[in-house]
């Protein structure tokens, strides 16, 4: 038989291979395409299910929980009932009883114990230390005659005063047990979040152990009755008249707010409430715990935030810095060490100041007796010139608001009538006579005295809703670090200013409180 030579092929069998090859080739391509294409479809099917089992699962994962949570901090959250003796109705009968006869003194005695009944209030708290040691609000144990606490156990214990500070309506009460208490933990409240689950526990109207939901809505919040101390987390968990004290906790059943307040129409629950963070909370139980009461930083000024006019006027970089608007305490240590007002703090013990706020919590965390480096520009010839002073920081007096005044009593005086109205600022102005000086405690001043504020001026447009900026009574020393003293020499620079320039006045002020005239500043923008 003939047989072929190996490794050769005749022309025929070469074409044949060469077509098996093309055709190995494409089927081989085929069936990856349709692998890859079946492997997505069973690969994403199970994909789909999951997520879609996540998404049906997820309200079931947070109702647990807030389950979990709520069972973790139920045990250390209490309900304080607290009793006040109501005070006695006055007797104005004469001392040996004449003119009054019998019937009279039994109906006044039988009414006096009507009336005299014990006023009872009831509120919230949380134990912070197994001891016995339990943090609540202020305003709930206030001349209280006697504390009664519970536990949600059913144990209950007579509860007495440690400490309270007035700044931040916090206090702290003991009561003593022959164990341990359960405990919560403080969180940091710098961390949390808008936008955060928290879980409001405590006893609205008396009903003890009763847990809200909601988020966080805002931090920072300053409410229409606040000091410099509370700004507060905003929420819309639920809070009553009886959550006062109780614990704000986040989803790790740490406490980060004590809740206080609430904004509302009715009295009760309106969807707003505030609870002091738990980072000042902690700063205030370690005081009292480790001073017996709350010692804070002072220096004895009145203070401004820089706001982008301020800025704008005196040329500087950014808004940051505290004006000083007056030095309140002359014998103070801010003025001690040189400061005066309309000085400008930027730096505090090396730390740079964003607001007038930054700077009363840094004083404020200050050891008392502390020597503070500062920094501060002071405007010299139109120019801010960089001056740094050592301040021995001071002790805090309480309910002392550093960055505003009390509303003085407005009493309206018999003025000369005013010789210009200027109309722009919405300001009736008059120059300041020596009779108007004196009649109005402001010898020695020199500006322009304030007849009127036209309600819908610009000045009363940029006016925050607790006060205006600008007062009947006032004094405008001078405008974009102008002195006026003419109403020419307002105007002018009234006259000069086009819609989004800004303005920054210098305000003296008598305060009927302090009896002292005091400096302001005040910065909006022309529109």
């Amino acid at each position: 038989m003939y047989e072929l030579p190996k490794n050769q092929m005749t022309d025929t069998e070469k074409a044949i291979l060469q077509r098996l090859r093309v055709w190995i080739v494409a089927l081989a391509a085929a069936c990856l395409v349709a692998g890859l294409g079946i492997g997505a479809f069973l690969a994403g099917k199970p994909t789909r299910a999951q997520s879609e089992v996540q998404v049906a699962h997820a309200p079931e994962a947070l109702s647990a929980s807030f389950a979990e949570i709520a069972k973790r901090v139920e045990p250390a959250v209490v309900n304080i009932d607290t009793v006040t003796t109501a005070p006695e109705i006055a007797d104005d009968s004469d001392e040996d009883g004449q003119g009054q006869d019998q019937a009279s003194r039994s109906m006044l005695d039988q009414l006096r114990r009507q009336v005299r009944r014990p006023a009872r209030g009831v509120g919230s708290g949380f134990i912070v230390d197994a001891k016995g040691l339990i943090l609540t609000n202020q305003h709930v144990v206030h001349g209280a005659t006697r504390i009664n606490v519970r536990l949600q156990s059913g144990e209950q214990f007579r509860g007495k005063v440690v400490g309270t500070d007035e700044e931040t309506d916090l206090a702290v009460i003991k009561v003593e047990s022959s164990h341990d208490l359960p405990v919560v933990k403080l969180g940091n409240s710098d961390d949390v979040q808008v936008g955060d689950w928290v879980l409001a526990i405590g006893s609205p109207f008396g009903l003890d152990q009763t847990v809200t939901a909601g988020i966080i809505s805002k931090k920072e919040r300053e409410t229409r009755y606040f000091t410099s101390f509370q700004r507060f987390l905003q929420t819309d968990a639920a809070i009553n008249r009886g959550n006062s004290g109780g614990p704000l906790v986040n989803m790790r059943g740490e406490v980060i707010g004590v809740n206080s307040q609430i904004a509302t129409s009715t009295g009760d629950y309106n969807g707003i409430g505030f609870a002091l963070p738990a980072n000042e909370a902690s700063f205030v139980y370690k005081q009292i715990m480790s001073q017996g009461r709350v010692r804070r930083g002072y220096l004895g000024i009145f203070l401004d935030s820089v706001k982008s006019e301020y800025a704008h006027v005196y040329g500087l970089q950014d808004a940051r810095g505290a004006i000083v608007m007056d030095v309140r305490d002359q014998d103070g240590p801010a003025a001690k060490a040189g400061i005066q007002a309309n000085d400008v703090i930027v730096e505090f013990n090396g730390q740079p100041i964003e607001n007038a706020q930054d700077l009363i919590n840094k004083v404020a965390s200050t050891p008392v007796g502390q020597t503070a480096a500062v920094a501060y520009l002071r405007d010299v010839n139109n120019h801010m010139e960089r001056r740094t002073a050592n301040i021995t920081v001071g002790e805090r007096p309480p309910s002392l608001a550093p960055h505003e005044e009390e509303t003085p009593d407005q009493q309206k005086k018999n003025q000369p009538q005013a010789v210009n109205n200027s109309i722009k600022l919405g300001l009736t102005l008059a120059e300041l006579t020596p009779q108007m000086a004196s009649e109005n405690h402001l010898v020695g001043i020199r500006g322009l005295f304030v007849k009127d504020v036209d309600p819908s001026g610009i000045l009363m447009d940029a006016s925050p809703d607790t006060f205006p900026l600008v007062r009947e009574g006032d004094v405008i020393t001078r405008i974009n670090r102008v002195p006026v003293t003419t109403l020419a020499e307002f105007q002018r620079v009234v006259d000069s200013l086009k819609a989004g320039d800004p303005v920054v006045l210098n305000v003296s002020r008598w305060n009927h409180e302090t009896e002292r005239v005091e400096q302001r500043i005040v910065q909006f923008t022309y529109q």
